[in-house]
């Protein structure tokens, strides 16, 4: 089970990821059958304020160099972001979330 609750799409899709997880762990169900509903069933990523960022950035005790490394993207994109002059998108704001949810270190 997740750390955090998750958000599903609408309740029916709730419903059959939650069966689903339950034929996972009986093992009638293969991970990658699981990986294809849980990207059917969950929320999206939804798009990080600037301030969540630098929080977030700021929470794992890093410079802006040293975050961008860690998630493969320059110093000055890390600076757009935190300035609201861009916005994360595609794997960045995959790695952003995650960074968000279980800290930096699951994405290292």
């Amino acid at each position: 089970m997740p750390d955090t609750p998750r958000r599903y799409r609408s309740d029916p899709l709730r419903s059959v990821h939650l069966a689903m997880e339950g034929l996972a762990k009986a093992g009638a169900l293969d991970k990658a059958t699981m990986r294809r509903f849980d990207l059917a069933c969950l929320t999206p990523v939804e798009p990080l304020r600037p301030e969540a960022i630098r929080r977030i950035r700021e929470d794992a005790k890093m410079s802006q160099a040293i975050f961008a490394r860690a998630l493969n993207v320059t110093t000055s994109l890390v600076s757009k972001w935190e300035r609201g002059d861009k916005k994360p998108s595609g794997p960045s704001l995959k790695l952003l979330a995650l960074a968000d949810r279980k800290g930096v270190d699951a994405i290292l």
